[in-house]
């Protein structure tokens, strides 16, 4: 199964190459990162770390996401993880087996089941985790514990979701129209930390967490009508 991983990076020049030489050799057939309008030379820098670039200035994650995919038509697994070092690129066979085994359609990588460091995961990042990941298993009767980028999904599952929410909803509308259509999701723990370097989009301004809030409980409730 040939498989491709896409990493939306959004100013992420001081940790993306780092994040790019760490995947292991030969574990995915591309690794894509979309620079969603960076200007801190975060294309040089995952260019000359052997990822492959793709452009799309239009601000948003979803939108990052979706120029991933749309940039191969041969892959049979699509894979996602953030460019800012929080994640650890080798435990990724952990997120891509289930699929390869044939025991999952999407598997998710939680935070909440592996380690974390520190501050990792911010308090009301971590509120905003649980109660939508609560609000999940009322809804769409699917039971997660966290809403983790770190994930993967067969290619053809990910065409038919028909993806709609292009910025911060993008994870959340994914594992609940994937829900809707019987898909077998898995949870696999992953470890997660400080980013290296950069600030977050999401948590690390109080702007971006209610921006993000909103949009995510928003999707969670628009697909359960």
């Amino acid at each position: 199964m040939r498989s491709l991983l896409i990493i939306p990076a959004l100013n992420e020049a001081g940790a993306i190459g780092g994040v790019v030489r760490a995947i292991p050799i030969g574990l995915v057939d591309r690794v894509v990162v979309v620079d969603n309008g960076s200007t801190d030379g975060t294309a040089e820098a995952a260019r000359l770390s052997g990822a492959e670039v793709v452009a799309q200035p239009r601000r948003g994650y979803g939108y990052a996401c979706y120029a991933g995919v749309q940039a191969t038509d041969d892959a049979d697994i699509v894979a996602f993880m953030d460019g800012d070092g929080s994640f650890d690129p080798t435990e990724l066979p952990r997120v891509l087996t289930p699929l390869r085994q044939g025991q999952a359609d999407l598997v998710l990588g939680s935070r909440t089941l592996g380690a974390q460091g520190g501050q990792a995961v911010l308090p009301h990042a971590r509120f905003g985790n649980w109660l939508t990941t609560a609000l999940m298993q009322s809804l769409y009767g699917v039971r997660v514990t966290d809403l983790g980028p770190m994930r993967a999904i067969r290619r053809d599952l990910l065409l038919r979701l028909d993806m709609r929410e292009m910025m911060y909803g993008w994870p959340t509308e994914m594992m609940v129209k994937a829900a809707r259509a019987q898909a077998r999701i898995v949870e696999v723990p992953v470890s997660y930390r400080a980013r290296v370097a950069g600030e977050s989009k999401v948590s690390g301004t109080l702007r971006g967490s209610l921006r993000a809030g909103y949009q995510i409980l928003r999707t969670t409730f628009r697909y359960a009508l």
